[in-house]
């Protein structure tokens, strides 16, 4: 949790001044409005990115026939889609090929991706 007349980078995540307009570490010029602590961007030992990943990963391949993972990352409309059509077996070979894909990605990857930083 950022200081008080603090706030976080949007590129690098680095603890930096309120006031500041360019990030010091990254130099990437910060907007005019301040992100709360709690919506920090990703910083590199994310263990809730990394928790959603994994966990995403194994539900679509063990469960990705009825779009488990989808609902799982709150992607609904997909989650539905796929448990519709779950009878033909290709929700199950798309959830088998994402769950790999999820397990093999960077945390920063995915959560940028799944919009989770």
């Amino acid at each position: 949790m950022a200081e008080a007349g603090k706030k976080y980078c949007v590129n690098c995540g680095a603890e930096i001044d309120e006031k500041a307009e360019i990030c010091p570490k990254c130099g990437v010029r910060q907007p005019a409005s301040t992100i709360p602590p709690s919506y920090a961007p990703y910083q590199s030992g994310s263990e809730y990115v990394h928790h959603k990943r994994i966990t995403a990963g194994i539900l679509g391949i063990l469960l990705g026939g009825l779009g488990i993972h989808q609902f799982y990352l709150h992607n609904i409309g997909w989650g539905i889609l796929m448990l519709i059509f779950c009878w033909t077996g290709i929700p199950a070979i798309i959830g088998l090929i994402q769950g790999i894909l999820y397990l093999t990605e960077t945390d920063e990857y995915f959560g940028r991706v799944h919009r989770l930083i």
